[in-house]
């Protein structure tokens, strides 16, 4: 299946949806945003890294950020925080240079190495669509949180990029339906920024036909 340029949702939703598929609904559906901290200092993280003016040259490793992508096959468009392109035997050419170059996708995060694969799968996206764009092959990308000040290596397996696709294809199902779906409510709910809006406290509560149907019975 080939989307159109219409249709392309955001990449970055990935990691929101991978992380709650409700929290996604939210931002991307209903347009919904709050700011706290940790997305405060995220923001400010990604301004700094996606200066695409900025293009470094050592040696056999030219490093660009703010790469903008795109992928027909996923329906999704984004930036990259930075793309590594280091010489090599296999590769892709690039203007004004000679030999072939590897891409090597680089996420920044805010914080540490997170328990779920959401940050993962996001980098995993991103190297489809470079994939896609740039017509070869990238076995592999790193992740570097800003607690650490440490990079961890990713390897896109079959696995994760299956992953990817099942998870947009349920992106995409779900913004044409305009659905938001419940979740079950988890300690991470009160970390998120988007807490009051969505509530989650109320989705323990008993829906309103199952209280009006308990309470008919109980008077009749």
């Amino acid at each position: 299946m080939s989307y159109q340029e219409s249709d392309y949702l955001l990449l970055s939703g990935l990691q929101h949806f991978v992380f709650c598929r409700r929290q996604w609904a939210l931002i991307h559906i209903e347009n919904q945003w709050a700011d706290n901290l940790r997305t405060v200092e995220g923001e400010i993280l990604h301004q700094r890294v996606h200066d695409d003016t900025i293009r470094e040259k050592r040696g056999d490793l030219i490093s660009v950020r703010g790469v903008y992508i795109h992928s027909s096959e996923l329906g999704v468009s984004g930036q990259c925080d930075l793309v590594e392109f280091q010489r090599g035997e296999t590769g892709v050419p690039l203007d004004g240079q000679t030999g072939l170059w590897r891409p090597y996708p680089v996420e920044f995060k805010r914080g540490s190495p997170k328990i779920t694969d959401s940050d993962r799968l996001q980098l995993c996206g991103q190297a489809i669509c470079l994939e896609e764009m740039l017509v070869c092959d990238i076995p592999e990308g790193a992740l570097f949180y800003g607690e650490t000040r440490r990079r961890e290596k990713v390897v896109f397996t079959e696995e994760m990029r299956k992953q990817v696709r099942n998870a947009l294809e349920e992106m995409h199902r779900l913004y044409r339906s305009g659905h938001t779906p419940k979740v079950k409510p988890s300690k991470s709910c009160y970390a998120c920024s988007l807490k009051e809006q969505c509530m989650p406290t109320l989705l323990k509560n008993p829906s309103v036909a199952r209280y009006l149907k308990t309470n008919i019975e109980e008077e009749s």
